[in-house]
């Protein structure tokens, strides 16, 4: 009879190796780095698009390629503290994670295009967000798989129901 009004098991609270964790989201910091370093030379050298600076500053740009670069690196690790934090204190942190980068990426891609630059380097700018966005969302996600596993059950309070205990 207790059966029928016993409580489901209580929720299991993932285990996460935060070491591995933050590793992977430096590695991700260097990979966006670069990615937009590439993205830059590729944008300005080949298609000559002035990304980030007018054409006077040559293929590498001038300050704002680093900043861009550091600002992408940022992402990554913001990207991995956010799925930190969700791992440990949200109910289904990876659909949530999902929507976090999904939502960011858009608006990293809609920044360029509301600024008066020419449209080719604001549909660049877009694309190379986009391209970034996806990066730092995939790798970020990937570690957090890797770094993360079944734990333990939640601890119970003290006003829990506990059949066996009766």
């Amino acid at each position: 009879m207790t059966e029928r009004y016993a409580s489901p098991a209580a929720p299991r609270q993932p285990a996460v190796n935060a070491g591995k964790l933050w590793a992977g989201g430096l590695a991700t910091a260097l990979v966006a780095a670069l990615i937009a370093t590439v993205g830059i030379l590729v944008g300005r050298g080949l298609f000559d698009v002035d990304v980030l600076a007018p054409k006077g500053a040559g293929v590498w740009g001038d300050a704002r390629t680093a900043w861009y670069a550091a600002g992408a690196a940022a992402a990554g690790l913001t990207a991995t503290a956010v799925v930190h934090l969700l791992i440990l204190y949200a109910p289904r942190p990876m659909r949530f994670f999902g929507w976090v980068m999904a939502l960011a990426t858009v608006v990293a891609m809609v920044a360029p295009l509301a600024t008066e630059k020419d449209p080719g380097s604001r549909f660049y700018t877009a694309l190379l967000n986009l391209i970034l966005g996806v990066a730092i969302g995939s790798l970020v996600a990937g570690t957090a798989h890797t770094a993360t596993r079944p734990g333990e059950p939640a601890a119970s309070g003290p006003y829990s129901y506990d059949p066996e205990g009766m």
